[in-house]
């Protein structure tokens, strides 16, 4: 069993001592062994997480807010098993690991840590700490106990706030002490690097007024707007926030004091442990950017991006949690927050499962949809799930049929995710999905265009579009003329860039990898493949060789 890892600590961060860690052979390995710490490497505007050298794709999968504690923790591991997921994302607890001031306990970070190595999962680690949704609901105790020493925000009216204030400077001294504690903590137990990477708070602003109104506040927004920031937004120095920004000033202010915070907590703990750190973003409408609406102000929303890279360089990415159904909003967010100074990584998500395809279609690093454990049932919408004839029943697991819709995606991707990660780091992979209205798409891989149809339910009919969009493809470019082709709902064919050329295929085979090597089950051809390649419910995947005659 894992021992109790208990650390009091009397002096700031910068000199803490551990003074003894307690650990089972089971969490150590010798330094010479260790792999190395993952990291994101970009290359020619692309980016891949790379764990043991090599890139990573990260089809995750985010527990429930309360599903942390080694109490519940068996019905999370099944779940992963379920869904095909290689990574989980699990949150752990300020108040759970610090009850008395400066007396820090990890042994629950130990549990998830020994579970997942069981399980043959990695993890990411959500730090819900002074913000989780906008609110301080994670601090420990002794902390909101005290509202003099450790602030709440004030609004325009003088009211108080459920909501942190970003100038609480003894909250900001806990915050950054303990996260660093907690780093120093994975650093000394998981040589093995099992923990990926750690989220620093969660979806942090404040949702009931746009920034905050304290007497300390109210100093600082009448100083000049700091030079990072008019720098990052293009903007002349001279200049309150309100005539800079008009109308936005103010968002843009909190903004400013929300990432100056967690950017500085985020230091303190890679200064410790330099692990990818990356903060999540709830959304605003991002297809009526100029609507008013009650979001995560000061968070990392689309229009203050620039702003947190200015002021939390310590932070590898801010990322979207994107639930919009609607299929141009989902696309148009991740293209937004696919930057060239940003990877892309979905630590959130709901709506569609063919979302994944789009995901992997703008080379995002990874992709975890929110509350996939076993705690408790859900009822998914009738407009996110498929109609009960197009479910896929080998997928359905007892009574947990929120689930289902998930599984065959990941099941299809989860035995090449290695390949998957390394084609999209390369270039070389191309993915769609089905848009409403929008019965066919086309991918340009040099000499050769590939087509992509949905509804075509006959060997040479048109297509007419599914009766709801589930369709999705996933075409790589293994050689000039060799493709891997999968999906679902959809079917593929290929056509040659050349005038006056038609294809013909040479061999396609229907096969899986295992073990990074493509293992050939069948050949097709005849019914199977005259009229283009099918893809319907069950995941199939197909390499493809073709010339043009």
């Amino acid at each position: 069993m894992i021992s109790s890892f208990i650390v009091s600590i009397g002096k700031p961060w910068r000199t803490l001592l551990v003074a003894s860690v307690l650990c089972s052979g089971a969490l150590v390995a010798a330094a010479a062994d260790a792999p190395p710490i993952p990291r994101l490497v970009q290359q020619d505007g692309r980016y891949a997480l790379f764990v043991d050298n090599a890139p990573y794709l990260m089809l995750a999968a985010q527990v429930n807010n309360s599903s942390g504690w080694p109490g519940v923790l068996s019905k999370v591991w099944p779940a992963m098993a379920d869904l095909h997921a290689n990574t989980v994302l699990i949150p752990v607890y300020w108040d759970q690991v610090e009850r008395k001031e400066g007396e820090f306990d990890f042994s629950v970070v130990d549990a998830l840590i020994t579970g997942a190595r069981s399980h043959q999962l990695h993890l990411v680690l959500l730090w819900f700490a002074t913000w989780k949704n906008g609110n301080q609901h994670y601090m420990p105790a002794w902390m909101k106990q005290d509202p003099v020493r450790y602030p709440r925000l004030i609004d325009a009216h003088g009211e108080t706030v459920d909501s942190p204030s970003p100038f609480g400077a003894a909250t900001l001294a806990a915050d950054m002490k303990a996260f660093a504690a907690f780093m120093g903590h994975l650093k000394a137990v998981d040589a093995q690097r099992t923990v990926l990477m750690v989220q620093v708070e969660n979806e942090s602003g404040t949702w009931e007024c746009p920034r905050d109104y304290s007497p300390e506040a109210q100093k600082r927004f009448a100083e000049p707007v700091p030079t990072a920031v008019l720098k990052a937004m293009n903007k002349p120095a001279g200049g309150s926030w309100t005539e800079l920004f008009g109308p936005e000033g103010e968002v843009f202010f909190h903004a400013w004091a929300v990432a100056s915070f967690i950017g500085q907590v985020a230091a303190a703990g890679k200064a410790v442990y330099p692990l990818p750190l990356y903060a999540n973003a709830a959304q605003r409408d991002i297809m009526k950017p100029s609507s008013p609406g009650n979001y995560g102000n000061g968070g990392p929303t689309d229009n203050v991006i620039p702003i947190w890279k200015a002021a939390a360089p310590a932070l590898d990415m801010v990322c979207p949690d994107n639930y919009n159904t609607d299929t141009a909003a989902y696309i148009k967010a991740l293209q937004v927050y696919r930057r060239e100074d940003n990877a892309l990584f979905i630590p959130e998500t709901g709506g569609s499962p063919r979302f994944l395809f789009f995901a992997l279609g703008t080379q995002a690093i990874g992709f975890s949809p929110f509350g996939m454990d076993y705690t408790k049932d859900y009822v998914v919408p009738e407009g996110v799930r498929p109609k009960d004839d197009l479910l896929h029943p080998w997928a359905l697991t007892g009574t947990h049929k929120f689930l289902a819709p998930w599984i065959a995606g990941y099941r299809v991707i989860n035995p090449m995710a290695r390949e998957i990660a390394r084609w999209n780091f390369e270039g070389k992979l191309q993915a769609v999905a089905e848009e409403p209205g929008q019965v066919t798409q086309t991918l340009s891989f040099g000499a050769w265009d590939v087509s992509v149809s949905y509804g075509v339910w006959a060997r040479y009919a048109r297509p007419a579009g599914n009766p709801q969009p589930i369709g999705s493809a996933l075409v790589v470019q293994l050689g000039e003329n060799q493709f891997l082709v999968t999906g679902f709902y959809s079917r593929i064919d290929f056509k040659p860039v050349e005038p006056g050329k038609h294809r013909q295929f040479l061999r396609v085979e229907e096969g899986a990898y295992e073990n990074g090597e493509f293992k050939v089950v069948r050949e097709l051809n005849g019914d199977q493949t005259d009229g283009g390649l099918d893809f319907i419910a069950e995941p199939l995947v197909l390499r493809v060789t073709i010339s043009a005659y």
